[in-house]
């Protein structure tokens, strides 16, 4: 068949691949847990006080790829894969890398200079491979989630400053940052106010607004101070819920109400 043969027109819709990360504590897992049926693979042990199904954690790249490939080719009513957490992925793939390669740490592979984060990209795309299966073929949303850092980001039009984005090395990190349709960067809001330090100076006290340590929000677009994007066109900053995630994206394109939310129209909570 000729390629003009096969043009698709129109738009296709699918569910979506979100990368949520931030702060400690903020409530990532929990928020993994509210997605539609979800199933965890977990690659670092902090699920125990989560109601949840998830696999047994990942001591290796083969345990999480063994568990997508069931997920691909065995029944299930699974409609969520929730990988917790990316970070702790890369060290495993780290691992396959110096397994591979015969090297003790990912920095002395093939005699440095960075080349061992390069080959991991292979590890990084054959997990992408694997979740794309999963997304076209079973219908089934992606959720990962990660940790951040701190990173100074050399802008070529402005000073340099400090942001928060994954805890992921930066190759890995910007692949899947393109690969999926959002990445929500979750923290509290915060407030500063000034008090008097004693001899005329004054320093900055940061305190959190709201109660409970501080309102729990998603940003869901990129600036100075983390990188975030969505496809969505989601409101620069939402609740920390998925509830809001959901109700963002209806409001953008109510064509993928079925692929987020259950038959009968309600969000699902997992």
């Amino acid at each position: 068949m000729k390629l003009l043969q096969q043009i698709q027109s129109g738009r296709s819709y699918l569910p979506p691949r979100i990368m949520t990360y931030g702060i400690e504590g903020v409530g990532k897992s929990t928020l993994g847990a509210a997605t539609p049926k979800p199933i965890f693979i977990q690659t670092e042990d902090g699920l125990g006080e989560i109601d949840c199904d998830k696999f047994p954690l990942a001591r290796s790249l083969d345990d999480v790829l063994s568990a997508l490939t069931e997920l691909a080719t065995e029944p299930h009513n699974y409609e969520t894969i929730v990988i917790d957490s990316l970070d702790w992925l890369e060290r495993l793939i780290w691992d396959a890398v110096c397994r591979r390669e015969s090297a003790t740490t990912i920095e002395k592979v093939g005699g440095g200079y960075g080349k061992g984060y390069v080959l991991a990209l292979d590890y990084w795309r054959k997990l992408i491979e694997r979740l794309g299966v999963l997304h076209r073929d079973r219908q089934m949303m992606i959720f990962l989630i990660a940790h951040a850092k701190v990173e100074k980001f050399e802008d070529p039009e402005a000073p340099s400053y400090d942001r928060y984005s994954p805890r992921l090395h930066k190759h890995a990190g910007a692949l899947i940052t393109e690969w999926c349709d959002a990445v929500l960067f979750a923290t509290r809001r915060f407030t500063t106010r000034t008090e008097d330090s004693g001899f005329g100076r004054q320093r900055a006290i940061a305190a959190a607004i709201g109660a409970a340590g501080g309102e729990r929000i998603l940003r869901t677009t990129g600036g100075p101070a983390c990188v975030a994007k969505n496809r969505y066109r989601l409101k620069p900053e939402i609740p920390l819920s998925w509830d809001a995630i959901v109700g963002g994206i209806l409001g953008s394109n109510n064509d993928v109400t079925n692929l987020i939310t259950n038959t009968e129209g309600e969000t699902q909570h997992g």
